[in-house]
């Protein structure tokens, strides 16, 4: 595998609860089910897409900190998590401390870039599950990633935020990263009884149309229980209509970035 070979996209998004890190794990372990090799990046010191793929961590555990602070490399901090047929890049709440750290760097922005330089020759995708705040750490990513997928709630307080997040993006386009791309919208917690949910999406819709991913996950009580069990959706029910929804998320994600190559 060459370096190009490997896509690197932040999943992000300001607004907390709108089910970002889950479609970030189950994106990962749907891409996994497709027999790529994926490797997730947890950069939120909540820590939840390492807890959500079930790595309780052991003290001596290198994580994201580490590889941020110039520690350790990537590499070392690295764990494979065969039940979700994924590698994980950890974080804990240590990484505050990474994140003061890198605001007193004057060039702050390309720190996880650089890390994980070296991982594009060993995964075909590499996703960053971004913290729900634009700070120094969401700045890493965007500026490591070629791409940008955007998980969205149907609710009024969510549009709203977007804007906000399309204008961050475009800062970093004019700044540290001209090759940064959105890949796209996923209607996440979508609930077909809710007249807002159906008026919001049409409005995704006509602003973003075909960056609209056509895929929409439902609000399932599997995809909110599977963290609980350290698995993704896909491995703890895979009838589920949330395992069935991320599969076909992973099958459309593939089946645009193989269209655009």
């Amino acid at each position: 595998m060459t370096e190009t070979n490997c896509r690197i996209v932040a999943v992000a998004n300001q607004k907390g609860g709108v089910g970002k890190t889950t479609t970030a794990l189950n994106l990962a372990a749907g891409l996994a089910e497709l027999k790529r090799r994926v490797l997730l990046v947890d950069i939120d010191p909540q820590g939840n897409a390492t807890t959500g793929a079930g790595v309780q961590l052991e003290d001596d555990q290198a994580t994201i900190c580490e590889v941020l602070m110039g520690q350790c490399s990537a590499a070392e901090a690295i764990i494979s998590l065969p039940a979700n047929g994924i590698d994980l890049l950890p974080a804990s709440g240590d990484l505050t401390a990474a994140e003061v750290a890198l605001m007193e760097l004057d060039d702050r922005a390309p720190v996880l870039k650089q890390a994980l330089a070296p991982q594009r020759r060993r995964y075909h995708h590499i996703l960053i599950d971004c913290p729900p705040a634009l700070n120094v750490l969401t700045l890493n990513a965007m500026t490591a990633a070629d791409r940008v997928l955007i998980p969205m709630q149907c609710e009024y307080y969510a549009l709203e935020g977007l804007t906000a997040l399309l204008d961050t993006i475009g800062q970093i386009q004019s700044s540290v990263n001209p090759d940064l791309e959105i890949e796209g919208l996923v209607r996440t917690m979508y609930d077909v009884r809710n007249n807002l949910s159906g008026a919001v999406s049409a409005e995704l819709s006509q602003h973003f149309g075909d960056k609209l991913y056509r895929t929409i996950v439902p609000r399932n009580v599997r995809v909110a229980e599977a963290p609980s069990y350290g698995q993704s959706v896909i491995h703890y029910d895979r009838d589920s209509r949330g395992a069935v929804a991320y599969l076909g998320l992973a099958g459309e994600y593939l089946r645009r970035a193989e269209g655009r190559a």
